[in-house]
C-alpha cells in the first residue's frame, strides 16, 4: 500500500503536464481579489531534490523538467510552459536546477494571504517530509495525515465558495480509479462551482485505458458540467510492460483561458519531449 514514492518520478513528463496545468488554473483564480482554497487529496512530500536520492536513481526528470530548464527564457517557448518554469525557478538559485516543487509547494508559493492550502497525505514517510517542509509556514496551510478521498467529504464546499481540488492518487491499486470517479460524483453536487483537477497515468493497464472515457461519461451525466481533457504521450507503450508512457489531466469547470494555452503548449511539448513516433497529445472539451 505504501510502496509508492514520488521522489522517483519528480519532474518527469507527467509532472510537466500536471504542474503546467495547475499553474494555469492558479493564475486564473488569482485574477480575482476574492480568497480561495486549494485542496490536495494526495500531497506527497511537497518538494524534491533532483540532485540526490530517488531522483538520481530513476533520472526521470531528464525526460521532463531537465529538458525544458534551458528553454525557460526562449521567446519560442509557449506561455504556459514559461509560467510553469517560472515557478520552478522561484525555488532555485541562478541556472542550477536542484529543487523541484510538488503541487503543494507550487500552490504555497503562489497563494496570497487570505487564501488557504489544505493538504492530505497518508504515506507515513511522505507525511513526515511534508510536515517538515511546511513546519515554518503554518499560516494558510493545513496538513492532515488522512485518506484524502475521505477527507474531502467533510470540507466541501470550502468557506470562501471558491476553490481548486487536486486529485492525484498513485494509482498503484486498481481501486484508485473507482475511488476517483466516486469522489467526483459525490463532490461536484456539493461544490458545483469548484474546479476539479484529476491527474491519471497512461500505462498498459485496462483501468488506465478506460479511465478517460469513464471521466467524460461522468461529466456528461451531470447537469451543466464543463470539462477539459488533455493528455501528453512521449513514447509508445512497452509491450507487456506497465511503464509510464504518458498521462492525462481531466478538469471539471476549467478556466476559460486553459484550452487556448494548452493548444499552444501541447504540440510544442510533444516535439520537445517526444522520444519516438508514438509521441502525441489530445485536447478536447465540453461546454454545457
Amino acid at each position: 500500500m505504501f510502496s509508492y514514492r514520488h521522489g522517483f518520478h519528480a519532474g518527469n513528463h507527467a509532472d510537466v503536464l500536471k504542474h503546467m496545468v495547475l499553474v494555469q488554473m492558479l493564475e486564473h483564480l488569482l485574477q480575482k481579489d476574492k480568497p480561495f482554497w486549494v485542496i490536495d487529496t494526495h500531497a506527497g512530500g511537497g518538494i524534491y531534490d533532483l540532485t540526490s536520492g530517488y531522483a538520481t536513481k530513476s533520472a526521470e526528470a531528464d525526460s521532463g523538467v531537465n529538458t525544458l530548464w534551458s528553454l525557460r527564457n526562449k521567446k519560442a517557448t509557449p506561455e504556459a510552459v514559461k509560467s510553469y518554469l517560472k515557478q520552478v525557478a522561484a525555488l532555485n538559485s541562478g541556472d542550477t536546477l536542484q529543487w523541484y516543487p510538488g503541487s503543494p509547494q507550487l500552490a504555497a508559493q503562489m497563494l496570497r494571504q487570505g487564501d488557504h492550502l489544505r493538504l492530505y497525505e497518508l504515506h507515513p514517510t511522505e507525511i513526515k517530509l511534508l510536515r517538515g517542509h511546511f513546519e515554518s509556514v503554518r499560516r494558510g496551510v493545513s496538513i492532515e495525515e488522512a485518506d484524502g478521498f475521505n477527507g474531502l467529504r467533510g470540507i466541501l464546499p470550502p468557506p470562501p465558495k471558491r476553490g481548486l481540488v487536486h486529485i492525484d492518487p498513485p494509482y498503484e491499486a486498481k481501486e484508485d480509479y473507482k475511488r476517483v470517479l466516486q469522489t467526483l460524483k459525490e463532490a461536484i453536487p456539493r461544490f458545483a462551482t469548484g474546479t476539479y483537477a484529476v491527474w491519471y497515468p497512461e500505462v498498459a493497464r485496462m483501468e488506465s485505458q478506460q479511465f478517460s472515457g469513464q471521466l467524460k461519461r461522468l461529466g456528461g451525466s451531470l447537469e451543466k458540467v464543463d470539462w477539459l481533457h488533455a493528455t501528453l504521450r512521449v513514447k509508445g507503450a512497452e509491450k507487456g510492460g506497465l511503464g509510464l508512457y504518458g498521462s492525462g489531466m481531466f478538469i471539471v469547470n476549467p478556466p476559460w483561458t486553459l484550452y487556448d494555452r494548452l493548444a499552444e503548449a501541447l504540440p510544442w511539448l510533444v516535439e520537445t519531449l517526444g522520444v519516438d513516433d508514438y509521441a502525441a497529445y489530445t485536447l478536447e472539451a465540453q461546454q454545457s
